[in-house]
């Protein structure tokens, strides 16, 4: 055969393809000729072939057939054979083929090699691709390289040394020895890879780090000698003495000194010289300034050394670099918590980089003036940011409203200026303000009593050009509240504007018929026209009319609130100012649980969490009939006569719930029950009396059921007076957007159980979760079993029957034991 072309003849010949087709080709001929040689055991041409096949793998070709080609190279005699077959399989093989094994007989063979080269390839072949089997049969032979005198094998056995302790730990313990003197080397190169190793070992042991400890004060000299020494031509980058070195050992002193006092003591001195005396005009010496700022910050150092590095990092956000300014912002955006007052006197120079063109530099600025934000520069900090908020890009605007809404929330000097700060983001960020913002503000505002009037001014006139939904949406809530402020002009806080009980209207009608509004932002406004009906005098027929008017809205939501509304209007007229009186204060912490902001069709309103129903009595009177009335109240007759249960009346600001029990299909509303002449009962039919337990007692409740937007939760009690009995609350929810109707609950035990189910408290689960169906259960378990049940739902929902069976096996063993 033909000698192959050469490499350098190959590497030029396809460089003159012009396109990738014509590449190619030229790879597919001469990988059919590498093959055709590797066939024949051609041994002379075999090194140039694999030298070919290697560039071809490194184009992105296959070059998988040649692995074996590489362990006869590695075999042959001749170091030019060994250096390709070497080069081969670390580019070729990795542990996840087997044929890698092959190879451990003649690593183990070179690294005995009298040839420091060719025990060089080896250790080079063994750190780069061994694989946990080869690093345990072979690390006797690197540990030994690791104590030799010759300064070429002794770096290359520390990076070698380094890939065995990954791939194997417990080997860890056999280099200790190895690593004593190795710090005492002047060669550079082997300093510099002891020092990845030291500092390998005390990442991955506790032990060994605490051993290491004592190293401390010879890496301080060998530091100090670094900085200190003159200029060397052989490690001078710069005109800094081997800045890559340098690096390595702080790195290692912060792995030392954290946690560790004296270490940490040890060490303060000479990161003192290091960030006074190192050069700030190259970017080496900005590496090694960057290095000592992270040891500083991780380690015990005084007080007076983390002013040092912060100043440091000060120092950077005024460099032309950009990566070097990232990197300051990052940095003391980990350490503000920790050093606030050392970092609050860059605060101009974190503001200006507010202003820089580079999107990534602006978010980390912008993060930062948040974290910088306090009761003192609250002021001045806004101005900034509400600045930056106006003319940062799209993609800045939602992070930046919420974080101004978090600041102000936090540290408002005064209530107005909290209010005008919200108004200026709502104006500026527009429709980038995120939804969870629109319920925070209507609490904010609702909360600030004194500020209501001089609020739904505001809001008027800014959504008189403005339709931003975020803004709309909280204007059109509070014009609904305090539509009788903004006419009755009783604002002090600025002069007040005259406005007429039509012009509000105008307003809001505009809305509902705009076609940027979403269907959220006209819930709002055609539920603030509703509430507007007992605010304002002179145009309720007017109210009535545009309420008729979506009743019969193409969406849904418009058209079930009309729907709800004209019944207000035409069957319980005489609630109307009771359900649509003025929301109270919402307060995020009360004494029975945690409220929250919820939203409900678009509608703001307190939900009070609570483990379990709210105590209700029975109201004697026309208002309690009449609120029985409106939920189409049921048969109270119980199950068991002795613990009879009632339909609740709900009060105050929860009237507003009742409004999706109305019924709407045109039947006979049945008439309450009459009183019974018992102690008040809560809501779930139980005596108000403590004859059972408290559900606090320890017994958890359970989701027995949760498909198709129904869930079904049990709650539980035991009985004081017989402790065999568990008496059991189901909740029944409907997070769907359509009321369930002629709901019906059914349940089974076994037979060694005996089980009694009261009435239920309704037959309606209202819609988005707005209320629940409560129902009792009480279990007789004398053989203290495990407690098994069967149920079985049946419903009408979307004008279809439905019903399906479930098994709960789920009970909380204190509910049975």
């Amino acid at each position: 055969m033909p000698a192959p072309i050469r490499l350098r003849e190959l590497i030029r010949t396809i460089r003159t393809a012009r396109t990738q087709a014509e590449e190619r080709e030229m790879i597919q001929k001469e990988c059919a000729a590498i093959r055709s040689s590797f066939r024949e055991e051609d041994n002379t041409y075999r090194c140039r072939n694999v030298a070919k096949l290697l560039y071809m793998h490194m184009l992105g070709y296959p070059a998988h057939f040649g692995q074996l080609e590489c362990l006869k190279l590695i075999a042959s005699q001749k170091f030019t054979d060994k250096r390709i077959g070497y080069l081969g399989a670390m580019l070729l093989l990795d542990e996840r083929q087997d044929v890698h094994l092959l190879m451990t007989n003649c690593i183990k063979n070179d690294l005995n090699h009298s040839t420091q080269y060719v025990q060089g390839l080896a250790l080079c072949t063994l750190g780069c691709m061994g694989s946990s089997e080869m690093c345990r049969d072979l690390a006797g032979e690197v540990e030994k390289l690791l104590k030799t005198s010759n300064s070429y094998l002794r770096k290359k056995a520390a990076l070698c040394a380094v890939h065995v302790i990954r791939k194997v730990p417990e080997l860890m313990e056999m280099f200790l020895p190895a690593t004593k003197n190795l710090l005492n080397e002047k060669n550079h190169g082997v300093l510099h890879t002891s020092v990845v190793l030291l500092t390998e070992m005390c990442e991955r042991s506790p032990d060994m780090l605490a051993h290491f400890r004592k190293l401390v004060p010879q890496l301080v000299r060998i530091l100090k000698n670094l900085i200190m020494s003159g200029y060397s031509p052989e490690h001078d980058v710069s005109g800094i003495s081997d800045p890559f070195l340098q690096v390595r050992i702080l790195r290692l002193l912060r792995i030392l000194g954290r946690n560790d006092d004296d270490s940490s003591e040890a060490m303060n001195d000479i990161l003192a010289q290091v960030a006074t005396n190192t050069e700030t005009s190259k970017n080496v010496g900005n590496a090694i300034l960057y290095e000592t700022v992270l040891t500083i910050m991780d380690i015990k150092s005084e007080s007076g050394l983390r002013v040092l590095a912060i100043n440091i990092l000060g120092r950077f956000l005024l460099n032309n670099d950009k990566n070097i300014r990232y990197v300051a912002l990052t940095s003391l955006l980990k350490t503000v918590q920790t050093d606030h007052n050392a970092v609050q006197r860059h605060r101009s120079t974190i503001v200006d980089c507010l202003k820089d063109l580079d999107v990534s530099i602006k978010r980390r600025a912008m993060e930062l003036s948040f974290a910088l934000v306090n009761g003192n520069n609250v002021r001045g900090m806004m101005k900034e940011l509400l600045y930056f908020l106006d003319s940062c890009e799209p993609e800045f605007k939602a992070d930046c409203a919420s974080g101004i809404f978090l600041a102000a929330e936090k540290y408002a000097p005064s209530k107005r200026w909290h209010i005008d700060t919200i108004m200026r983001v709502l104006t500026t960020a527009g429709s980038y303000v995120r939804d969870d913002a629109v319920p925070n503000l209507i609490q904010l505002i609702t909360n600030s009593v004194e500020m209501h009037a001089y609020t739904v001014q505001r809001l008027y006139k800014a959504i008189l050009g403005d339709y931003s939904q975020p803004l709309v949406q909280v204007a059109s809530w509070c014009i609904g509240e305090y539509g009788d402020l903004l006419v009755s002009g009783q604002c002090e806080e600025e002069e007040p504007i005259q406005v007429t009980e039509d012009e509000v209207l105008d307003i809001l009608e505009s809305i509902l018929i705009s076609n940027m509004s979403a269907s959220v932002t006209r819930g709002y406004a055609l539920t603030a026209i509703m509430k507007l009906s007992t605010r304002f005098t002179c145009t309720v027929n007017r109210i009535k009319k545009v309420v008729s008017i979506y009743g019969s809205s193409i969406d849904v939501e418009l058209q079930q609130r009309a729907v709800e509304y004209n019944a207000l209007f035409k069957k319980y007229d005489h609630m109307r100012p009771a359900l649509l009186e003025r929301m109270p204060v919402m307060e995020k912490v009360t004494t029975n649980g945690p409220t929250e902001i919820v939203q409900t069709n678009g509608e703001t309103e307190p939900a009070v969490l609570e483990t379990k129903p709210p105590p209700s009595g029975l109201q004697p009177g026309s208002q309690a009939n009449d609120l029985l009335d409106l939920l189409g109240g049921s048969d109270i007759t119980p199950v068991i006569p002795t613990v009879p249960t009632s339909k609740p009346a709900s009060a105050g600001g929860e009237l507003l719930d009742l409004l999706g029990d109305l019924n709407l299909t045109g039947s006979p509303v049945p008439a309450p029950a009459p009183q019974i002449s018992q102690p008040p009962f809560l809501l779930d039919g139980l005596p108000s009396q403590p004859l059972f337990n408290d559900i606090a007692a320890g017994i958890p409740s359970i989701t027995a059921y949760n498909k198709n937007g129904l869930k079904i939760d049990f709650t539980f009690e035991r009985s004081n007076t017989n402790p065999s009995v568990t008496v059991i609350t189901i909740q029944a929810s409907n997070s769907t957007e359509l009321d369930m109707t002629d709901f019906v609950f059914q349940a089974a035990v076994p037979k060694t159980f005996q089980l009694q189910l009261l009435s239920p408290s309704s037959s309606v689960i209202p819609a988005f979760n707005s209320g629940t169906i409560t129902q009792v259960i009480k279990v007789l378990n004398p053989q203290k079993q495990q407690l098994r049940m069967r149920i079985k739902l049946t419903y009408n929902h979307k004008g279809s029957a439905m019903q399906d069976l479930a098994e709960v096996n789920n009970f909380p063993p204190q509910s049975w034991q």
